[in-house]
Formats: structure tokens, C-alpha cells, sequence
């Protein structure tokens, strides 16, 4: 058994098409859509978070609302970009919104990925500090945002307020976020260095690195790495492993003329250059349900993930995603032994 999610990187714009033509409606679509998953028994609602752009960009008040209306299904982010954040006020929102959900907060971090702004992050306020990167500002900002919402105290206390003295924890506190936390990792030197960190991994469609191997072997290689290095560190427990992909099975005249003309396309992986670096992409997954769960069955990196995010078209509403998420959990899951 794995756990199916899916993942929404909540675009919107009013073009032809497109059934979420603003930002109040992709945000309301999301709600709607976490909760009709839930009753489909999808295990997980992640959001993606942009800034600077036409997309989901403040996650815990989108994460609250949906945690409001539903009850089990995991809810989370893939991936929050650690350069723009406040550490400690982002600490305090996550443990509202965990509280709110009563623990079922999963939490995507990292570095960030290219963003539609040149260092939108240093307009947010947040300069990498003289002689660090900005990978160095996101590890830092990680570090210190682990211990606030592990309990350590932060703030030296006022004892003429308090009575006391020592450090202060961030108010309020929620008990276990902080063993749900997971870095989102495109090499294998950061999924090793987040298995030493004691974070859970999330790996994307993307790994910015290229051995030559199909993206599902060097994803499984990342993972194995992974585990090794959280258990030569010495964790207790089991780390948790997602993996997303694009997942799109083709049961009506609406699948094929949306999706039938990419199933050619986008059968194989495409190797290109991001950011400097040669990258790998993972391919898509159309085509009939029972071609697509032997595919995935034979997927070296969704075999050993235990979480399978899917990403969604989300500007086909509410309704379409619902469809195109209950053919995944009842048709392309049980085939690929997945559920």
C-alpha cells in the first residue's frame, strides 16, 4: 500500500479554456477539490507555492481552510521556497495550521527552484548574508525554523514580563510537526544531506543532475541514498519518501482531446539545461489505465517511495480533477499494485 496524493500548482488566468480565471477561484477550487478527494479516499492535498506569479503563493491560510473542511486526508506543500521565508513567523503559522487540521500537516521545504523573478527574495527583504549563497540563507532559515517548532526556546525572556529568565519557545506549539517535515531534493547530494538532517524526502518530476540513466533509476538512486545516510545518522523511526508524477489516464472523448495529442510527446524523459545545470525530467504517464499501472509498476522510483504525489491540470476545475483522481486511486492504483 502507498499513499496517492495529488499536487496542485494552482494556476490562474482568464484564457480561453480555463475554468479558474482568478485567484479567488483557484484558491476556492482547492477546498473544494481537497474535500472531494477526501471522499474519494486520496490520502493528500499539497499545494505548490510561486511567488511573482499567476499561482498559489501564501500556503497556511489556503491549508487552513481546507483542513476546516475536511477531516483525514493529509494536507501539504510541495515546495515552500525557504529564501523568501520568516523563519519564526512561519513557524507560528504552521502550528496554527497543524492544530487546526489536529496533525495532518506535511510539510514541503527547500531551496526553491527558478522563480519568474531575478532574486525575488532579496525584494521580500532577505539578502543572502556577506560571503553565503542563497542555498547557504535557505539552510540557515531550515534550521532555525526546525527548532522553533520543535519547542527550543528562541527569544531571550523579559523578566520584568515574565518573571524569569531564559529563552522563550514561539507560541503556540504543535506536538509532532516537526517530524513532518520534508525537504524537497532535485540531487542526490541534498537527499543525502537531508537524510542526515532527519527531514522526509520529496523528489519531483525534475532532478537538476543527469548520469544518463532513465530519470526512475537515478530517482531510486536518490532515494536509496537517502535512506542510508537517515539511518547512518542514526533517526529513530522511518523516513517517509514522495515521489510526483504526472499521472493522466485517457477514459472519454474529454481525456482524449485534452491529453491524447502529449501522449506521444511526452512518453520519454527530456534532458535540457536549468539554471546552469544539465537536468533530467521525468516523463508523463497517458494512455489507458491498465497501460499506465504497468508502467508504473515497472517504475523504479514510485516502487520505492512509499507517497505518490500526482500533479493535476487544475485549470479544468473542480469536477475534471475529481474524475481524473478517482480514476487513478480505483483504476490505475489496485492495477500497478500500488493501492
Amino acid at each position: 500500500m502507498k499513499k496517492i496524493g495529488f499536487l496542485s500548482f494552482g494556476h490562474y488566468q482568464d484564457v480561453r479554456g480555463s475554468l479558474v480565471p482568478t485567484a479567488r477561484e483557484a484558491l476556492v477550487q482547492a477546498v473544494e477539490l481537497a474535500v472531494a478527494a477526501e471522499e474519494l479516499g486520496v490520502d493528500g492535498a499539497y499545494v505548490r507555492v510561486h511567488h511573482f506569479a499567476p499561482q498559489y503563493s501564501a500556503p497556511f491560510p489556503l491549508l487552513a481552510a481546507m483542513a476546516a473542511r475536511t477531516r483525514t486526508i493529509e494536507l501539504g506543500t510541495g515546495v515552500i521556497d525557504m529564501r523568501y521565508e520568516n523563519p519564526l513567523y512561519m513557524a507560528e503559522e504552521a502550528a496554527v495550521t497543524d492544530l487546526i487540521s489536529n496533525g495532518r500537516l506535511q510539510l514541503g521545504i527547500s531551496r526553491g527552484s527558478p522563480e519568474t523573478a531575478l532574486d525575488g527574495y532579496r525584494s521580500f527583504g532577505y539578502p543572502p548574508a556577506e560571503g553565503s549563497s542563497d542555498a547557504d540563507m535557505a539552510r540557515a532559515k531550515t534550521d532555525l525554523f526546525r527548532r522553533a517548532i520543535a519547542g527550543q526556546g528562541i527569544a531571550e525572556a523579559n523578566p520584568r514580563m515574565t518573571g524569569s529568565t531564559g529563552n522563550l519557545p514561539v507560541d503556540p506549539l504543535s506536538p509532532g510537526l516537526s517530524e513532518r517535515i520534508w525537504w524537497g531534493s532535485g540531487t542526490r547530494a541534498t537527499a543525502r544531506w537531508a537524510g542526515e538532517q532527519g527531514m522526509n524526502l520529496m523528489s519531483s518530476t525534475l532532478l537538476t543532475e543527469d548520469t544518463g540513466v532513465p530519470f526512475d533509476e537515478l530517482q531510486a538512486e536518490q532515494i536509496d541514498i537517502f535512506r542510508k545516510a537517515w539511518a547512518q545518522a542514526g533517526h529513530e523511526g522511518a523516513a517517509r519518501v514522495s515521489v510526483s508524477r504526472s499521472i493522466l489516464p485517457i477514459v472519454s472523448r474529454t481525456d482524449e482531446y485534452y491529453f491524447g495529442i502529449r501522449a506521444q510527446r511526452e512518453s520519454t524523459d527530456q534532458v535540457g539545461i536549468l539554471d546552469g545545470a544539465r537536468s533530467r525530467f521525468g516523463r508523463s504517464y497517458i494512455g489507458p489505465p491498465d497501460a499506465i499501472a504497468e508502467q508504473l509498476a515497472a517504475d523504479a522510483a514510485v516502487q520505492a517511495a512509499d507517497t505518490l504525489l500526482v500533479t493535476i491540470p487544475n485549470q479544468l476545475g473542480v469536477d475534471f480533477n475529481a474524475a481524473l483522481l478517482g480514476n487513478i486511486v480505483n483504476l490505475v492504483g489496485p492495477a500497478a499494485g500500488l493501492r
